[in-house]
């Protein structure tokens, strides 16, 4: 029988379950087979940090509060709202109880069919076990969820009688149970018995509630849904009086009151939570489209996505901006960023990010710090389109940057800046992908609503997305009841449990910039405070910049790029990491190359110093294009404008004015103008009549008259020159600030080397060190793949194994220790060992390692010789050696257990 069948044995009410009930976590996950117990791993990771040795040591590590928080946090919505019922209801509770508390006494289908896979769920986990009669939450998890004053239940329920009296005087409890209506008794624990009773019985309740003051009851409807603790003052009003005198206020402190579990229940007519959610919130279509618009609309913005990388990087190629001190960039030059590629700061710092992310973009290391491109940019540009838009959607989607976050400020109040530390948060690339994929249960073409998608991921994930676990309306803090001169105060504290995890993720994010991100926000809405939200939000808006949705929709590129089907909605995909989401990527590009535009091998040049590209140019003329002449607008088409400063720029650069005219008339489709010839003829006539060098930096030029024009033009008094000969002027500068000062005052001069040679500039000439993109910060450990989680199951099982064999019994009068190997001598061990290998038996040893570590093991013994056992060590699963000298005993396994 596998685990799923065990599952539904187990879970469907009245099952029989297991042939004996198990009495600790330890034998229920014993009597799981290897699926069970490969769900567990699978489903909460951080259990295998490291293996553990054996089911004991997994089952008291799956009870820590770290990994029991950590399993909480990724609970569904009524799952989570089934453990809290779990964690106010008896220990242990019965399934109808439960059942009971989540649909209360009414009852609800939806609730009762929805109620087994919770509780499988919860079994699956590890954080309930036991049979259907016998249901026990675990004792971390009953801790974290059950009520209390410092810590109220999400469920807005308070403590119970038995709890809320204990440390009353017996006089009082006598008082109470008298005012009640029920007979005395003779000790104060039959008296809360009696009292809880009274409570728990719809009739008499009913009854004792028909006799109670409006106003009291006006009291009770206000603690009823929580927080249940209310103030009262040293003379409480007759309504409080009446309560407090028949139990149902019972003192919490010396001004508190609290409403007790067992009453507050009766009043909601049995149920523990006001709204419980059995189902997840339905997705709905905002727009619809047909899947060629969406594609086209998604390939256009891809095509956009990679003109504006390479619009970003190229303008510093020479060196970008200077890192900040404390990293990352500053906002001036975020805002001059911003500027050139003429969008907002906030789109600016995303696109910065995406290149960080992608490895195309790093600091170079030097002393005076500036940012750069990498040369894993220059082999980016050598790759297709589609290629180039796979790497940038892959490195965007298993990122864990969140560009949203800047301008926000981190744990300490400082900000947040582009490229900075602190913006990693690992929750970022499950988020994005859950969004991707919801998406894809839509019919193609349909977008979702963001306001639907955004309750969808809080009813998935409640605790790490609204930081609470109570639905909407419970818990009202800061409520206040009165009645008369007597009040009764909400204590302020939201019925809230929140496990810190998602506060430290969202500390000093700022979430006002999705708005300016283009994110979808309906009327009246305003930026959500939880971080999976405004990366939902942020999510929605960056895929449509990066051509992974059109017009909102999913397109066929991103549908591969997740593994999804094209045709056919599917609920999760299929890989997300290594090799698998390589061959994603490419089946991506593969589908996304022929919805981009096709490169031209031509431009149309104009009378007034213009060339428009009718398209996306070919590499070798747009780079060629790009140092001739400097880009005016960018559209459908892109123009680009001659002046003399860029055919400057390209003379610098080695090229001829007869290279120019040759390039022009190849790739016009109209003829060179003439005033653009000109130009080219005029500026080249010019260039390198001037020679600078280093001396600190000299002036030569055959033409002494130019020479003294120089000299006597007072814009170069600051260039401090002197003549030194006929036809060489000295200066003071360097020969970088000689040439721009020059050419500001309109000379063309040439850079030459120490032999005379003109020295030809790069445009492409500064890059930075090597360097890798930078590593995601994981969301705690990562999902463990087949192998890993058959080998952890045998390594626990035969562990287990190891700790469970049941020994043969010394001889009477050896001394043995309880829970310990008996010691043996080295010639009773070298016997014991040998005897085991000729019958070919399994001992237990235990055994000291070269550390000083000491371990108990079951091994089969195959070879003793030179001071060596040899065989197969049943709590490793495999063969191995051992030195006789460090096993400190042995001891036959029993009959039962060989």
């Amino acid at each position: 029988m596998g685990i799923g069948e065990l599952d539904r044995e187990a879970h469907v009410p009245g099952g029989t379950g297991a042939a004996a009930a198990p009495r600790t976590l330890a034998e229920a996950l014993r009597a799981r087979g290897d699926e069970g117990l490969a769900a567990l791993l699978r489903a909460r990771p951080d259990l295998l940090s490291p293996v553990p040795n054996d089911l004991t040591q997994l089952a008291t590590r799956a009870g820590t509060r770290g990994s029991v928080v950590r399993a909480l946090e990724r609970l569904d919505r009524f799952t989570l709202q089934t453990a809290e019922a779990l964690a106010v209801a008896p220990d242990p509770a019965p399934y109808p109880v439960l059942l009971a508390l989540l649909s209360g006494d009414d009852g609800d289908p939806d609730i009762e069919a929805a109620l087994p896979r919770a509780v499988a769920a919860l079994r699956e986990q590890a954080l309930v076990w036991g049979d259907d009669d016998r249901l026990r939450l675990v004792r971390t998890a009953r801790e974290l969820l059950a009520p209390s004053p410092q810590h109220p239940s999400p469920t807005g329920l308070g403590p119970t009688v038995s709890e809320a009296t204990a440390g009353m005087s017996p006089g009082r409890i006598q008082e109470i149970i008298a005012a009640a209506g029920l007979p005395a008794t003779h000790d104060p624990v039959s008296a809360v018995a009696a009292l809880t009773e009274l409570f728990t019985d719809r009739d008499r309740m009913g009854a004792l509630l028909d006799t109670a003051p409006p106003d009291a009851l006006a009291v009770l409807d206000r603690l009823v849904w929580g927080p249940p603790y209310g103030e009262v003052t040293a003379n409480p009003a007759p309504p409080v009086r009446w309560l407090r005198d028949r139990g149902l206020l019972l003192p919490a402190s010396t001004r508190t009151v609290v409403l007790p579990r067992e009453a507050a229940l009766h009043l909601r007519g049995g149920r523990a939570h006001r709204a419980p959610e059995p189902h997840a919130p339905e997705l709905s279509v905002l727009r619809e489209y047909r899947p060629q618009v969406v594609d086209s609309a998604a390939a256009g913005q891809a095509y956009t996505a990679l003109a504006t990388v390479e619009e970003l990087l190229k303008g510093w190629d020479q060196g970008g901006p200077a890192v900040l001190r404390s990293g990352g960039l500053s906002v001036r030059d975020l805002k001059r960023t911003a500027g050139a590629l003429d969008v907002p700061e906030p789109v600016a710092a995303f696109w910065l990010e995406l290149c960080y992310g992608a490895g195309l973009l790093a600091s170079d290391g030097e002393a005076d710090e500036r940012y750069a491109p990498t040369p894993a940019y220059d082999d980016w540009l050598d790759l297709p389109a589609a290629e180039r838009w796979a790497g940038l959607v892959t490195a965007w989607l298993m990122g864990t940057r969140a560009s949203g976050l800047v301008g926000g400020q981190d744990a300490k109040g400082r900000a947040l800046s582009t490229l900075g530390p602190d913006l990693d948060r690992g929750a970022a690339p499950e988020v994005r992908r859950r969004v991707l994929t919801l998406q894809a249960t839509l019919p193609p073409g349909s977008a979702a609503d963001p306001e639907a998608l955004l309750a969808r991921l809080r009813w998935e994930r409640p605790l790490r997305g609204a930081g609470r676990t109570g639905s909407p309306g419970e818990a009202e803090a800061g409520r206040g009841v009165s009645s008369g001169s007597g009040t009764a105060y909400g204590t302020g504290t939201s019925a809230a449990y929140s496990t810190g995890t998602g506060a430290a993720h969202g500390t000093g994010a700022s979430g006002g910039r999705s708005a300016a991100m283009g994110a979808p926000s309906g009327p009246g809405s305003h930026a959500p405070a939880d971080l999976r939200s405004r990366i939902a939000l942020w999510t929605l808006s960056e895929a449509e910049m990066l051509g992974i949705t059109g017009r909102g929709a999913l397109a066929s590129p991103a549908r591969a790029l997740l593994n999804l089907p094209l045709a056919e909605a599917a609920a999760e995909p299929v890989a997300v990491h290594g090799v698998e989401l390589s061959l994603a990527a490419s089946r991506a590009a593969t589908l996304l190359a022929p919805l981009l535009p096709e490169p031209v091998d031509h431009v149309l040049l104009q009378a007034d110093l213009t060339a428009v590209a009718p398209g996306p140019l070919q590499r070798p003329l747009a780079h060629m294009l790009s140092v001739l002449a400097d880009v005016e607008s960018k559209g459908g088409a892109t123009v680009y404008r001659f002046t003399p400063g860029s055919v400057r720029r390209a003379l610098d650069a080695g090229r001829t004015a007869s290279d120019l005219h040759d390039f022009l008339t190849a790739h016009s489709r109209t003829p060179v103008p003439q005033p653009l010839a000109y130009l080219i003829d005029d500026v080249a006539r010019k260039h390198g009549h001037l020679r600078i060098g280093a001396a600190s930096a000299y002036v030569r030029c055959d033409d002494d008259a130019l020479l003294g024009e120089i000299l006597a033009d007072k814009r170069s008094a600051s260039l401090r020159l002197r003549r030194l000969a006929p036809t060489v002027l000295a200066s003071q500068t360097d020969p970088a600030a000689l040439l721009d000062g020059l050419r500001s005052m309109g000379f063309a001069p040439a850079a030459e080397s120490a032999e005379g040679d003109v020295l030809i500039t790069r445009a492409d000439a500064y890059r930075t060190g090597a360097r890798t993109a930078p590593v995601p910060v994981p969301d705690g450990p990562p999902a463990p793949d087949a192998t890993l989680l058959g080998a952890a199951v045998r390594a626990i099982r035969a562990g287990d194994l190891a700790s469970t064999a049941v020994r043969k019994e010394r001889p009477e009068g050896a001394p043995a220790v309880a829970g310990e190997l008996p010691r043996t001598s080295p010639a009773e061990t070298l016997a014991t060992v040998q005897a085991a290998a000729m019958t070919g038996s399994a001992v237990w040893i235990g055994y000291v390692n070269a550390e000083g570590a000491a371990s108990q093991r079951v091994i089969a013994p195959v070879r003793v010789e030179g001071g060596f056992v040899t065989g197969y060590d049943h709590t490793a699963d495999e063969v191995r050696t051992y030195p006789l000298h460090r096993i400190t005993g042995v001891a036959e396994l029993a009959d039962d257990q060989v």
